[in-house]
């Protein structure tokens, strides 16, 4: 299970927002493997909100993994929308692309070990 707490965005600053940002806290390896977007090159994850989001808005996540007490900060861009009442039961949220840069790629990397073989598998997911 996957629990999702998105704080309310700031002023804008000198015209230009702030990213907001989401507290994800993801409990189990499935939640895990359901939100993973191994597809971006950096990876990504799925974030369930019924907050309006746009393609490319910058927004902040700070990931707890299962079994892990870090929170992994993530400065991340929206690259995927699904809206509400999506069809194939889709959960609304947004699909974040992670940046390209050490911390993500390590991240990505701690992400496919947790989750090994059950990559290959064809279980569905949330995402794309």
């Amino acid at each position: 299970m996957a629990t999702a707490a998105p704080n309310a965005p700031s002023a804008p600053n000198a015209g230009t927002p702030r990213p907001s940002v989401i507290q994800l806290s993801i409990k189990e390896k499935a939640a895990l493997y359901a939100a993973f977007v191994p597809l971006f090159a950096e990876g990504g994850i799925f974030i369930p909100t019924s907050r309006e989001y746009g393609l490319g808005d910058d927004v902040y996540v700070l990931l707890t993994l299962p079994d892990e007490p870090t929170r992994y900060p993530i400065a991340g861009k929206v690259a995927w929308v699904t809206p509400a009442r999506a069809g194939g039961n889709r959960t609304q949220g947004v699909g974040i692309q992670f940046p390209s840069d050490d911390k993500a790629r390590q991240l990505r990397l701690k992400i496919e070990e947790m989750l090994g073989a059950s990559l290959a598998s064809d279980r569905p997911t949330q995402t794309i």
